[in-house]
């Protein structure tokens, strides 16, 4: 049975630096962005049982859709993205980032679900990072939001042949994004997908590594 192992618990000190890499007016709603997505992936990280977790993501797709109309409640990620996200972007688009992860419970995993993840995780949260940084999104954004997300499932997931699936859906979908050049307003962004091509390298250099640092830095003043 295939199945998401190892899922990241918190912002990892890489995706911080990133952060830095946003216009000052955005890095608390992009903060906020990433937040989700590391408490989503959470839920199934610490969820064995398909139904339990199924629970609480609808949870959280209720409480996400919720901020349109209602003040956050007392929990720190929905607060924040109240806070610095809900005024440009929707809790209901917010919301769909959830079926993203809602689609990692079927088993056994098939292409559907690596598709719906790549869609609703990856390009919904960078096209929702744009539009706080930028003002809106592009095609190529939601692409490389796809490559980063696919990148990243490839990496946890527990059956070989189907990580080698998600990680050639990503190699294809970051294929010439990451050597174009980035607008200075969504640069944090192409880091995000920089990192995730690093990543899929056949030995790729661990989170933290000075040859890593060496080259988000690059990015953050070329652009590429």
């Amino acid at each position: 049975m295939s199945k998401v192992d190892n899922l990241p618990t918190m912002i990892d000190p890489e995706r911080a630096l990133v952060i830095g890499y946003a216009p000052a007016h955005a890095r608390a709603g992009l903060a906020a962005l990433l937040a989700l997505d590391e408490r989503l992936g959470t839920i199934l990280r610490t969820t064995r049982e398909p139904l339990v977790g199924q629970m609480r993501l609808t949870w959280w797709h209720e409480a996400l859709s919720a901020l349109d109309d209602a003040p956050a409640p007392a929990e720190p990620v929905l607060g924040a993205l109240a806070a610095a996200v809900v005024p440009q972007v929707r809790g209901a688009t917010l919301a769909g980032l959830v079926e993203g992860w809602e689609a990692l419970l079927d088993q056994p995993l098939g292409e559907a679900a690596l598709e719906t993840h790549a869609r609703a995780r990856g390009a919904g949260l960078f096209d929702a990072a744009a539009v706080l940084l930028a003002g809106g999104t592009t095609p190529s954004i939601a692409r490389a939001g796809e490559g980063w997300a696919l990148a990243d499932l490839a990496r946890h997931l527990s059956t070989a042949a189907l990580a080698a699936r998600a990680h050639a859906a990503a190699e294809t979908r970051l294929a010439g994004l990451t050597a174009a050049r980035w607008a200075a307003s969504t640069r944090a962004l192409g880091a995000l997908a920089l990192l995730a091509r690093l990543d899929l390298a056949a030995s790729p250099r661990p989170a933290g590594h000075p040859a890593r640092a060496a080259r988000l830095l690059w990015h953050r003043l070329s652009g590429r």
